[in-house]
């Protein structure tokens, strides 16, 4: 235990190093730091093997240089995000020359109602903390619904980190689903990233397999009458951005609890599919995914 902790704390500490020297350097150099780091490393680990399996099997139409390329640039990608946290005060979403360029988004604000919940989902895909931000920075307020680190000295500094999204921070677990209720008869708007490998859960069908799927966002959304919003950000070039807003999806609410949860739940897989396929290289594919 003793071990494990001084390990954890030296992790920590060079991540707060890094952190430090990427925050003194300008948002695109750092992005491009990051970027030629990960994809320089990323590649020749062992993980990697994980994202080539997953490739074959949801893209089975990919040679061996489409899967070198997009491994390549998933690694480029996860670099670059690490490198932009320290700088995410500075990215602003609204606003003649910004970094982040906006689809679907106006038309979503224009038709928004103030007397109901969103719940916005997302998926690690381009730099996927800009989603929060744009919801934070257009007067929502929200909370985040995060997976929490391993290592608890790096999730006391993404904690930092991502609160300047100025979102409040809900980690997965027994708690969550309490204070994901909480926040929504409070009047606040959910964040979820919905991608992640689960251990339980249900089964739906992504990429023509069936995964274990996290039911709280279905669960929530018909329950309390929420607005499921797609959104999720691609990246253009080094540290400029596209974020794009789908319009909601339809809520089942039958007798059939059990059923409309799984249609809900479908409906949300095939979207981030959709959205993986047109940007492979952008998405996180060393989660564990499906089962083996």
């Amino acid at each position: 235990m003793a071990e494990r902790r001084i390990g954890h704390a030296l992790e920590a500490l060079g991540a707060r190093v890094l952190f430090w020297l990427l925050s003194v350097l300008p948002i695109d150099w750092a992005s491009a730091a990051g970027g030629w780091l990960a994809r320089s490393i990323g590649p020749r680990i062992g993980a990697s093997k994980r994202a080539v399996v997953n490739l074959r099997r949801a893209m089975p139409e990919l040679d061996d240089a489409d899967i070198r390329r997009i491994v390549r640039g998933m690694w480029d990608n996860l670099g670059r995000v690490v490198a932009e946290y320290p700088h995410l005060q500075e990215i602003k979403i609204y606003g003649a020359g910004g970094r982040v360029a906006l689809d679907g988004v106006a038309e979503f604000l224009a038709s928004r109602a103030r007397d109901r919940t969103y719940i916005f989902f997302s998926a690690h895909l381009g730099n996927w903390e800009i989603a929060t931000l744009a919801a934070t920075e257009a007067g929502f307020e929200v909370a985040q619904i995060y997976r929490a680190a391993n290592n608890p000295f790096i999730d006391r500094l993404i904690h930092e980190v991502r609160s300047q999204t100025g979102s409040e921070l809900i980690p997965k677990g027994a708690v969550a689903a309490r204070r994901a209720v909480a926040a929504i008869q409070e009047g606040r708007s959910l964040t979820m990233l919905v991608d992640q490998k689960m251990n339980d859960g249900i089964a739906v069908p992504f990429f023509g397999r069936d995964a274990m799927t996290a039911p709280a966002l279905g669960r929530l959304a018909r329950r309390y009458d929420c607005v499921v919003v797609p959104v999720h950000v691609e990246r253009l070039q080094g540290a400029h951005f596209r974020l794009i807003c789908d319009p909601p999806l339809p809520v089942p609410k039958t007798e059939d609890a059990h059923a409309d949860v799984l249609a809900l739940m479908t409906a949300v897989n095939a979207t981030i599919e959709r959205w993986i396929r047109a940007r492979p290289e952008q998405w996180f594919w060393l989660h564990r995914r499906w089962p083996d």
